[in-house]
């Protein structure tokens, strides 16, 4: 196991994150913590940047299950997955050595494309139409058809990602105590052909989904991984499920996620 004060640093290579970087790499050695040039000899994570940065820091590690993240934001703002601000990293490593932090499990999807490997996303996967043509989903909850999708395509979220993309088309907040993903539409067509339950809805971490394409020519979907694109050709069959795995990550005690939806949105 790595050192428990060992930790890696991911952010952006632009010449103004290079040398916040680097102020944070000096700071953390001052404070007895030892720097790594690889994330695999880290106990913690550190993304430098904003919440796609933390994406990013999470999703290039590998959704490492042995180790803890944070999150630093260099914006002056605080965000979803940002805990802590950039110009005051002392009282950041503080409230780590006297213990005025929690360790939060935030949960993962996973998804698997036909017989492709499996991978995780954090904030969520959504499938589109890579043309301008809405296309046919059949969505099935653990193996019984539920209902068939015309539309521009779906969103399944995690509860953190509850306020990112799925929000953004009348989604429901979810709090991250719940094991559960979310399931949002995209444009969908209701009509005597083509009937869809028009509303997100929850599934909890024992149930399927499936999102079967119908055949309509359109089987080379957009599909994005958190902020990331996906692409596979000639997609049959997508499953999601709530992942036993999380990710691990460090807040401060008064700094819920509850705190951060009404700092970011009210």
């Amino acid at each position: 196991m790595p050192d428990r004060k060992n930790i890696f640093i991911y952010s952006k290579n632009d010449p103004e994150t290079l040398s916040k970087k680097e102020v944070l790499h000096d700071t953390i050695m001052r404070y007895g913590f030892t720097p790594v040039d690889r994330h695999e000899d880290a106990s913690i994570i550190v993304s430098l940047g904003a919440d796609g940065t933390f994406l990013q820091a999470v999703r290039k590690t590998g959704f490492r299950q042995d180790c803890l993240y944070a999150g630093i934001s260099t914006t002056g703002q605080l965000n979803m997955y940002c805990d802590f601000h950039f110009h005051d990293l002392h009282t950041m490593i503080e409230s780590v050595q006297s213990a005025q932090i929690e360790v939060r499990r935030y949960p993962l999807i996973e998804v698997k494309v036909d017989d492709n490997p499996a991978f995780y996303c954090l904030n969520e996967f959504s499938i589109r139409s890579n043309i301008i043509k809405t296309f046919v989903l059949d969505v099935f909850i653990d193996g019984n058809h539920f209902e068939t999708f015309r539309g521009d395509g779906m969103i399944m979220a995690t509860p953190t990602g509850s306020t990112a993309y799925n929000k953004s088309v009348k989604g429901a907040v979810v709090d991250p105590l719940l094991p559960c993903f979310q399931v949002s539409e995209l444009a969908s067509v209701n009509n005597n052909q083509y009937r869809t339950l028009g509303s997100s809805f929850i599934l909890s971490s024992q149930r399927k989904l499936q999102l079967k394409l119908g055949e309509t020519g359109n089987d080379y979907p957009t599909m994005g991984m958190d902020n990331e694109a996906l692409s596979v050709q000639h997609v049959d069959m997508v499953t999601v499920e709530l992942s036993d795995q999380v990710v691990k990550t460090v807040k401060l005690k008064d700094n819920s996620f509850w705190n951060k939806v009404q700092r970011t949105f009210l």
